[in-house]
């Protein structure tokens, strides 16, 4: 019988590009299973092999078996995908997942799990533009688009659904049977690679992007809280004063404490902070995540790192919001991707959306854009104010953009957001400059609360996010799971300034405080360190944790 010229048949049979017959939607699970091991796995197999292989017969039998298990794990998602047009729908979606998996993985050796998709879908155009380049765009074309549109040159033979249903049953017992085999036969292997190189497995592609999308749209749709809770409950605020507390809270993006100069790094970065006085530097402060899009949020909370959870905090108020209820002045500068919440509730400026100036180019401004006009402001303070900076810092890859040309004193400089093409001196050359000009940024900023400290108690808090991975272990960039994260991408500077008429008025002793700066602290002791600096005090301030209050006179005699 002759197909009709409009039907579904005809249309197949006039089609352009070839057909390839497959035998079977297993040995199409199996083929497409097995591409993604082989050609977006570099990165998965060169540590599974450097961290496992040894010159015996157990070691290659377990990375056997290990490919067997990847193979079939990844060849069962498909495979119980129903009917003929899912399987290769998948199939296609996920050659262009597992390319750019694989593109970060091998370039900047990122591990993707939850926190790191998150700032996938939290990130803006100025960031996703900050990462493109010719080599991802290799890897897209050739290793996403091409075999996605290869998939459906593939002809699935057409079979009722009773063998349909007797193919995928053989194929998942069979598969799972020989699995377990190879596991029992190695266990010994497989627990010394789960339990001491857990985060190879955030290196396989397409999964690991997968497992992390799931995870994160999982916890996105859980139902939010009916209302914010305010934890603090009625806060105590200390007697008002003639003179109002002015707090320039300055967050840094990926500045890492071991590239400070004040913190023993041998390079001349902090020039200018090494020479005021009246400053004092933790030089052992941890981070409550590796990425902003945890550790900004956290940090304004009261719940600390071990208990934070997104969707919980997101249910109570953050730091600033019961500042702003106990009278405080608050406002929000962003230079950077978003506050990720944290100023819903107050006054906010976004400057890279709303400045026109020579600072800004490409969707980002030059942190300078954050001083002009600042003296104007604080003119007009009649009360307890603080004003949060939000840097865009040392955001890579990108790091000679985030300077301007007179901050380029360590040379050779990599130009480039493709690290792995620069050597090593000239990625750390380039981030050593965006260091200096932060520097620069935040002496200029602690001259200005000098300025008003005729009439205004003045302090400046500078904390960075997190740090940054810069070639260490063959990583780049940050936003590894917490667990397994290198020190330089949780190690984060931290410094105070105040003010004489600042420690007069809260009978701040600096010796005393000097003498803290190498003890321990934490992105936890942010929160009530700015609540003690303005003498609010509420359920969930904890005097302890406030870096300040030891060194108070007045706490001192309240003990």
């Amino acid at each position: 019988m002759l197909d009709r010229p409009g039907s579904i048949e005809a249309i197949r049979a006039r089609r352009p590009w070839p057909r390839l017959r497959c035998p079977s939607l297993a040995a199409f699970a199996i083929g497409v299973s097995a591409a993604w091991l082989l050609l977006y796995n570099f990165r998965f197999w060169h540590e599974a092999i450097d961290a496992m292989w040894r010159p015996q017969a157990g070691s290659a039998f377990f990375l056997a078996t290990l490919f067997a298990l990847v193979l079939f794990l990844q060849g069962a998602v498909l495979m119980l995908l129903p009917g003929r047009f899912l399987p290769r729908a998948a199939a296609s979606v996920l050659f262009l997942v597992a390319a750019l998996s694989s593109y970060f993985s091998d370039s900047y050796g990122v591990l993707v799990d939850r926190d790191m998709m998150r700032n996938v879908f939290e990130t803006d155009r100025s960031e996703v533009a900050g990462l493109l380049n010719a080599q991802l765009l290799g890897y897209f074309l050739l290793l996403g688009l091409l075999p996605a549109l290869l998939v459906w040159c593939i002809e699935l033979p057409k079979i009722n659904w009773r063998r349909q249903l007797r193919e995928r049953a053989i194929f998942i017992a069979a598969g799972l049977a020989v699995c377990c085999v190879g596991v029992f036969a190695s266990s010994a292997s497989y627990a010394m690679f789960l339990r001491e190189h857990k985060p190879v497995r955030f290196l396989i592609s397409p999964g690991s992007m997968v497992n992390g999308a799931t995870s994160y749209f999982a916890e996105a749709l859980r139902s939010p809280p009916p209302a914010l809770v305010d934890p603090g409950g009625i806060a105590h605020v200390d007697r008002p004063s003639s003179r109002p507390r002015l707090l320039f809270l300055v967050i840094g993006e990926t500045a890492r404490a071991a590239n400070f100069q004040l913190g023993g790094y041998a390079r001349a970065t902090n020039p200018r902070l090494s020479g005021i006085d009246d400053l004092v530097y933790f030089d052992h402060t941890t981070s409550c995540g590796t990425s902003t899009a945890v550790s900004v949020p956290c940090m304004f909370s009261h719940l600390g790192r071990e208990s934070y959870e997104k969707t919980e905090a997101a249910g109570y108020f953050n730091l600033l919001d019961m500042l702003a209820r106990a009278g405080v002045d608050v406002e929000w500068r962003d230079n950077n991707a978003g506050c990720k919440g944290v100023c819903a509730r107050i006054k906010s400026v976004d400057f890279p959306r709303t400045m026109h100036s020579p600072l800004c180019q490409g969707g980002y401004c030059l942190d300078e854009v954050l001083l002009p006009g600042l003296k104007e402001r604080l003119q007009r303070i009649d009360r307890d104010t603080v004003i949060v900076f939000h840097q865009i810092g040392s955001h890579g890859p990108a790091y000679s953009d985030r300077y301007p040309p007179q901050f380029e004193q360590f040379k050779p400089v990599c130009h480039s957001n493709e690290l792995d093409r620069c050597s090593r001196e000239e990625v750390i050359n380039a981030y050593d400059n965006s260091i200096l000009y932060t520097d620069h940024n935040l002496a200029a900023q602690i001259d200005v609360l000098k300025s008003v400290s005729d009439r205004l108690d003045t302090l400046l808090i500078y904390v960075s996010d997190h740090g940054e991975s810069l070639g260490e272990q063959r990583m780049y960039l940050h936003g590894m799971p917490y667990a397994f994260a290198p020190a330089v991408q949780k190690e984060v500077p931290f410094l105070v300034w105040t003010s004489e008429s600042y420690r007069q008025r809260s009978g701040l002793r600096q010796a005393c405080l000097q003498a803290q700066g190498h003890q321990p602290f934490s992105h936890d002791n942010l929160f009530h360190t700015v609540m003690g600096a303005f003498g609010v005090r509420n359920a969930v301030y904890q005097g302890p944790l406030d870096m300040l209050a030891a060194c108070e006179e007045t706490w001192l005699t309240s003990r």
